[in-house]
Order: C-alpha cells, then structure tokens, then sequence
C-alpha cells in the first residue's frame, strides 16, 4: 500500500469557536501525514431537531459540502444560511482526491453540537435601516397603553400589590434579537387612530386597558433602544423598542447589544421638551409601524388608570406572541440567518 492510499485517520478533538449568528470556525486534530495529505474536507452539518443517525449512508460521498483543505481553524459561513440562536449538529470527513477523481476518505468524526448567537450590533443596525424605510411620518399622542383581561389586573392587585413586574420577553419576532428570552418588561402600545388620535377602540390582547401618561414612561430620564422589525405573513410590520430607565439593569443589557436611539430624533418614537414656560412636552410615534414598546422595569397601577374598552377585543389567536417572522419578506429581513 502506498502512502497516498493509506487509511486516513479519523478527526478527532472538535472544536467550534467564533461562533456568530451565522458562521463559526471550526478546528480539528489530525496526524501530521494526514494533514500534509489531505485535500479536502467533508462538512456535514444539520439542526440538531432534525438530525438522523443513518444520514451518512454512503461514507464516501459528501452528504453537505465539499471544502478545500486549508489551514484550521477553517471559517464556515454563507453555505447553509445558518439561522441565529439554532442548535446544529456538525461532523467531519477528510479526503484525498484521487488521480481517477475518486477521493479516499477518513471515517466521520463524532458528531459535536453547537448554538449559533444572537444578532450582533451590526446586523440590528441593517434591521434598523430597514425599519426606518417603513416608519411613515410622526403623529402625536399623550399616552402609552396596556391591555389585557380582567384576571391579569385582578392579579396584579392581589398578588403584586397593584404593581405590573417585568416579564421574560418572548421569542415572537426575529429570532435573533438579543432581548428574546433575556430581557425582561412590561410591553405598552402607543399607535392611535388616524381620525381620532386616540387608543385604537379594539384590541386582541384583552377587553381592559390600562393607560398611563406618555411622560411617565417617555421623558429625559429613559434610553431608548432599538430591538426589532418584523412581520407576520401580513402587510403591515412590527417595530420593538425598549425604554429603559438610565443606569438600572435593563439598560446596562441593552447599551452593549441594541443600537441607542436619539429620544428628541428618530423615526419610532419622540420626546420633544417644551419651549416655553407653561408647555407641555410633545411625544410622538410612527404612523406606518405597529410600535410594541418595552418598559424595563416595574409599572404601578396607581400612575394610570385600568378602563374597559369601548371596541370588541378580537381573538386571542390574533397577538404576536411567540409568533414568527416570515422568513421571506424582503421588507424586514436581513442578509443574515432569519
């Protein structure tokens, strides 16, 4: 037997480092004469739901793609359109090709999992530019609202004292905005109706609303950041703010992972001080988003009032949580894994 036809050895030591939302690089051990040798590697790689033991039934045939060997650790990107905040599964071939064309391969490593990341600051700044082309002039408005059925307030009475605690945020939306499953709010509403300016009279959350005056929850005292844009099969799109009162916790989260927005300049969501003595402050919102506004933090009943709406409140089935995002409109998706 000769040296080029010799048994491969099979990779060893996997190790994924690097990983974003989506790529990763990727390193193994091989023998020195396998790594002079070799000319190409076999990636096999596949979520981890829908991973089959007998996927590789022909071992000498690559099953996902064929790389050229290079120096490791080898960066793997761009050729699954690998999704944010996914676990995959991946394993390794190496190969000589042969004169005839014909390679001779190792055996397949183990296999070794791993979790693509969140969204970084870049990719939320290209669903921001995004966004912004759908925001629609600014229209104003004096309060945020929550709405809800009578057993969440009857239980933030009982059990909470009258006050409104931060909840872990959802997974609705894109999957990888870094506040999904991390961040935790109190989400408030705060579109109105184009003839009235006032709170739309129906809702898919619940038949009592509470309302509460924009500035308590808009004023100089809040960052404003940047989360989301995403739609549901439909039309119209969401855009997902966070105010997060300075220095407390959820600011801190969110300083190091959204983009910051201008509270006096943006296309969302405006705070406008007064310019005279006896004004009152301006707040406005986008016209052609619907706006889901998180507050970071603990909201007391006794800053607003809790009123049954005058509307029909629709299905439940109509809200956004946990909902996806359609992963093919090309109004809020980005270049990156959806």
């Amino acid at each position: 037997m000769t040296a080029m036809n010799a048994p491969l050895s099979t990779p060893c030591n996997i190790k994924i480092c690097e990983v974003t939302c989506d790529s990763f690089r990727i390193m193994w051990d091989m023998t020195p004469e396998d790594s002079a040798r070799a000319t190409h590697y076999f990636i096999d790689l596949s979520r981890k739901e829908n991973r089959d033991p007998n996927r590789f039934k022909h071992r000498d045939v690559p099953t996902k793609l064929v790389a050229k060997a290079v120096p490791l650790p080898m960066a793997v990107r761009g050729h699954w359109f690998l999704s944010p905040r996914t676990e995959y599964c991946v394993s390794i071939q190496t190969a000589v090709k042969q004169p005839d064309g014909d390679y001779l391969v190792s055996e397949w490593s183990q296999v070794v999992e791993f979790c693509t990341g969140d969204y970084a600051m870049e990719h939320l700044q290209q669903l921001l530019d995004k966004a912004k082309g759908s925001a629609g002039r600014l229209l104003k408005f004096s309060v945020f609202y929550r709405n809800q059925h009578p057993e969440y307030f009857d239980f933030v009475r009982r059990e909470c004292g009258g006050l409104m605690r931060p909840a872990l945020k959802d997974n609705s939306g894109s999957h990888g905005s870094p506040i999904n499953g991390k961040l935790h709010g109190v989400f408030f509403s705060c579109n109105t109706e184009f003839d009235t300016g006032l709170p739309p009279k129906d809702s898919p959350y619940g038949p009592l609303r509470f309302q509460i005056s924009a500035g308590h929850l808009l004023n100089p005292n809040i960052c404003l950041y940047f989360a989301d844009f995403y739609c549901m099969y439909t039309a119209y799109h969401y855009v997902v703010l966070v105010l997060a009162p300075v220095g407390t916790e959820g600011d801190a989260f969110c300083r190091s992972r959204l983009p910051m927005l201008d509270l006096t300049s943006n296309p969302f969501l405006t705070y406008a001080a007064p310019q005279r003595q006896g004004e009152e402050p301006v707040y406005c919102h986008a016209s052609d988003v619907i706006l889901e506004v998180l507050f970071a933090g603990p909201v007391h009943l006794d800053q607003g009032a809790v009123q049954q709406i005058s509307g029909h409140h629709q299905l439940m089935s109509l809200t956004t949580a946990d909902a996806k995002k359609d992963p093919s409109c090309k109004v809020c998706n980005i270049s990156v894994g959806r």
